[in-house]
């Protein structure tokens, strides 16, 4: 029943999309995936994606994930995904629910922080992990705004850590860590490519320190 909704919403007959399969039982080897694609349908948006239960437990996120100290960003709670669903990359056609092009933003493993089960979190309203992804790293929270809408909103927020990074921006990677495609590259069902050139999140130094630099250069 996980994945009913998943199946109602799409003709697989029409769209690439992964039929979903019997939801996994089994318990994951080693820590459960995350993945995040970037997703220019009606509103460009990213789906983000957690391995909970045999299942992807899915937030569209319109501004997508940061790096910024304690940034808050709206995550809109959707309707599981098959595991199968999290490598997916391509075109979904125009008139299918959710058409558009699908990019591979990001993936790697997570890992469940506090002493409940990530079911329990999610039934409370506070999910609290650690990511290890190419482009997002370290703690965060999902946490529900209650009493609001129609109960499905919720805020990612990124935690205060060694991997936050002030004046971090979305933008600087554009690319799939899948085929390094664009978006542009992969609406075009232009061939996978390595990226032309890969940014990486430079740390700013805290002010205090940088102050203290400035002062031992100057004394030179």
């Amino acid at each position: 029943m996980a994945l009913e909704e998943y199946r109602r919403k799409r003709h697989f007959e029409k769209t690439p999309e992964p039929p979903p399969k019997t939801v996994e039982k089994t318990k994951p080897r080693g820590l459960p995936h995350f993945y995040i694609q970037r997703h220019d349908a009606t509103r460009l948006h990213y789906d983000f994606r957690l391995e909970i239960g045999g299942v992807l437990v899915s937030w569209a996120v319109p501004k997508g994930p940061s790096l910024e100290p304690l940034a808050k960003h709206l995550a809109m709670h959707v309707e599981d995904h098959p595991l199968e669903y999290g490598t997916f990359e391509g075109n979904i056609p125009k008139g299918e629910y959710g058409g558009g092009s699908v990019m591979l933003w990001d993936t790697g493993t997570w890992e469940l922080l506090g002493d409940a089960t990530a079911q329990e979190q999610i039934a409370r309203g506070d999910l609290k992990f650690r990511l290890h992804g190419e482009k997002v790293k370290g703690e965060f929270a999902l946490i529900q705004m209650r009493g609001r809408g129609k109960g499905n909103e919720w805020l990612l927020i990124k935690k205060r850590d060694d991997e936050a990074t002030p004046g971090w921006n979305v933008e600087d990677y554009a690319y799939s860590v899948s085929t390094g495609r664009t978006q542009q590259e992969i609406a075009d069902n232009m061939p996978a490519h390595k990226p032309a050139a890969k940014k990486t999140a430079r740390k700013r130094a805290p002010a205090k320190k940088a102050a203290q630099k400035k002062t031992l250069n100057s004394g030179r």
